[in-house]
């Protein structure tokens, strides 16, 4: 497996509470690395070949409400396909485009600008490649700057606009079925959780401030 995007550097670490303490307390603060958040919400590729049907089952299960595994969709692309040619070179659209139809989704390969994407605002299986290495993903979401990728071999990846279109030929695989649904799903707020954030306001109990303000000093008080 090939990791396409890198932006940074990425600090691994394990899920769990983190206790931190002062003068007034303590509280719990939920702790979850940016690596691990990365695969909430992408399916992980378990061949080398089959970022295809994982990109399927991710866009099924996450955009499309259809809980779906890669094995599911790998079982029936392979019966369906070139057996050897599938695993010399992997999946091809035309593939996902056949398990989708068969899925009632009415899917096409369309050839889109990122500003027509995001105007159409629905996640998308597309193809991207880096230095000849051709690798399927699922685009979760764009904003002005910034490309929301689901890569199965690396997680959920935000990918500056200008690389992205260096990878990206422009062609994509979507579904004419079920709009609302893929729309209510696209540019999720879970997906873009894996941008850099303080987890400090969402440990703190607020109810609990007010106590712990009781037994400050009041104005003048400070050295009796």
């Amino acid at each position: 497996m090939v990791t396409l995007f890198i932006i940074g550097n990425t600090l691994i670490a394990h899920a769990g509470q983190v206790a931190i303490a002062n003068r007034f307390g303590s509280f719990q603060v939920e702790a979850k690395s940016l690596q691990e958040k990365g695969w909430d919400r992408v399916i992980r590729q378990q061949y080398d070949f089959s970022c295809g049907s994982a990109s399927v089952a991710t866009l099924l299960t996450f955009h499309y409400q259809r809980e779906t595994t890669e094995a599911e969709v790998f079982e029936s692309m392979i019966r369906a396909g070139d057996a050897e040619q599938i695993q010399r070179h992997g999946f091809s659209m035309l593939d996902m485009k056949r398990y989708l139809d068969s899925q009632g989704l009415n899917a096409d390969g369309f050839r889109i600008s990122l500003d027509d994407f995001l105007r159409i605002g629905v996640p998308a299986i597309t193809m991207v490649d880096t230095g000849g290495y051709k690798h399927f993903v699922v685009v979760k979401g764009i904003d002005a700057d910034n490309i929301l990728v689901g890569d199965p071999a690396a997680g959920t990846q935000v990918v500056p606009r200008e690389h992205f279109e260096s990878l990206w030929n422009g062609s994509v695989l979507g579904a004419r079925e079920e709009i609302e649904i893929a729309r209510n799903h696209f540019n999720h707020e879970q997906d873009w959780a894996v941008r850099p954030d303080s987890p400090l306001a969402r440990g703190v109990n607020r109810s609990s401030i007010g106590a712990s303000l009781l037994t400050l000093p009041a104005r003048n008080e400070m050295g009796r």
